[in-house]
């Protein structure tokens, strides 16, 4: 017999999870749970993660986490659980079948069946921020290869592993060159060895906009981490409602099984929360485990409950739905229908096969790296970009040579514009006049000349080179 571990979580989730469990038991399933308790209440008993020892323990131990929503208190400088929990853990995988269920819930998208893979781990959610000047913060967004390939190769073995016929990649590389521009050539790189599936890339905006207006057009979609929590949950949206989604958070080692949606403090206790999105996960999470037969009935009955127009009030509908019914009398529908099928709604394909093994990331030869400039990064009062340039070229030494200035991205200095606003915060290129490669003393000297001179300095960022291929943006205006 499997062992689960279990959090009921906050706010709706001790109703949907005691509804899901009830589902799970009344199914036959050859599982267990062992019980923890994480969220709001451990975070007000002076535990800033949200988590005790005692449940990163059951956890660690069981390798699979069934999660209601949680609360995390505002303010305090209290650290979303549910981001740590994906990170600590090793569960890159974000996935969230999205699938219309027409004409029994209302949605302008009857045709629609589309899954989003997220990237779980890096981007802007490594939550690395800083304020460096009175008017400026930044907040660091971190793509690694690895990552990229982990997500991307995830994407196209579950698409074929699960019969789909295409893969969309999402991603913003015509603005962050960098970043995002990994992730558009290694999703290239992996494409090309599974011939068997279509493979597609769009602009994330307009991406999105397709995918709202004719989400039939996409089958798997994969993104990283930002783009997909934004997406993922429009997507549940146009189904019918967001409280009807389920997902999955797979790692190598372990996974993690939840709805989509939030604790929604405000329904609490009133018998009224949808227990499906937690139900949907949990049947990705039998089939994870090896329970495929007792997944499938749960899927089939759940159909068959929804088939029949018994409806909790998020998706009841006037002269649609035939009876309005609260979490527990929902859950004791789906329990009556156990072992019956439904005869419109196809069970998904989630409930065909069990999980995939992934392969192992390929080791690729490092590049040959060269150091070939420096941005130091300064705080100035002076909003004059020319008055600027002045001081900052006190600090030249070695033959490092300040060849632009850029304010929020945009180059000011030489021949900037007038109009460009400025803040206090300018990143100031230097690079050696002849051409050639740097040493870290050079960077050590300019930052001592910039001490000597009044110069605030606030950060450094070196410029490399690999294998020859500029690995830094140019300033916008270059």
């Amino acid at each position: 017999m499997k062992t689960v571990t279990v959090a009921h979580g906050d706010g709706i989730g001790p109703e949907i999870m005691d509804a899901t469990l009830r589902i799970i038991k009344a199914s036959g399933a050859n599982v267990e749970f062992d019980e923890i308790q994480i969220g709001e209440q451990v975070y007000l008993d002076g535990n800033t993660s949200g988590i005790t020892d005692e449940a990163w323990d059951s956890i660690r131990k069981h390798k699979v986490f069934l999660k209601a929503p949680i609360t995390t208190p505002q303010g305090g400088g209290y650290k979303s659980l549910n981001v740590t929990m994906r990170k600590t853990l090793g569960l890159y995988a974000n996935v969230r079948p999205c699938t219309s269920l027409s004409p029994f819930v209302q949605t302008k998208h009857p045709e629609m069946d589309v899954v989003i893979v997220r990237e779980n781990e890096e981007d802007l959610y490594a939550g690395i921020e800083h304020q460096q000047t009175d008017d400026v913060v930044q907040c660091l967004k971190l793509i690694s290869r690895p990552g990229c390939e982990k997500i991307i190769r995830y994407a196209f073995e579950y698409a074929r592993h699960f019969g789909r016929k295409k893969v969309t990649c999402f991603s913003k590389d015509n603005i962050m060159k960098q970043t995002d521009g990994l992730f558009h050539r290694v999703f290239d790189e992996v494409a090309k060895e599974y011939t068997d599936i279509e493979n597609e890339h769009w602009i994330v905006d307009i991406g999105a906009a397709k995918l709202a207006d004719t989400p039939e057009a996409f089958d798997v979609i994969v993104m990283q981490n930002l783009y997909g929590d934004i997406l993922s949950d429009v997507a549940a949206q146009i189904t019918g409602s967001v409280g009807l989604a389920g997902s999955s958070n797979i790692g190598e080692n372990s996974a993690m099984f939840e709805a989509i949606h939030g604790s929604a403090p405000d329904i609490a206790g009133k018998n009224i929360a949808n227990p499906s999105g937690l139900l949907r996960g949990a049947i990705i999470m039998l089939n994870h485990i090896g329970e495929g037969e007792a997944a499938a009935k749960i899927e089939k009955a759940w159909y068959k409950t929804i088939e029949d127009g018994v409806h909790t009030p998020d998706i009841y509908r006037e002269g649609s739905s035939v009876k309005k019914v609260g979490t527990k009398e929902f859950s004791d529908a789906v329990i009556d229908n156990l072992g019956q099928e439904p005869s419109q709604l196809n069970v998904s394909a989630t409930s065909a096969k069990g999980a995939f093994k992934l392969p192992q990331l390929k080791e690729r030869p490092l590049a040959r790296k060269e150091l070939v400039g420096v941005d130091v990064f300064a705080d100035d009062k002076d909003k004059n970009p020319n008055e600027v340039a002045k001081r900052i070229k006190l600090i030249e030494d070695n033959g490092l040579e300040l060849l632009m200035i850029t304010n929020r991205g945009v180059k000011v200095w030489p021949n900037g514009f007038d109009e460009t606003y400025c803040t206090n915060h300018w990143r100031c290129r230097f690079m050696p006049t002849d051409g050639s490669t740097i040493s870290k003393a050079d960077i050590v000297q300019l930052l001592s000349n910039a001490v000597e001179n009044g110069v605030d300095v606030i950060k450094t960022e070196n410029l490399y080179e690999f294998d020859g291929v500029k690995g830094y943006s140019l300033g916008q205006g270059q």
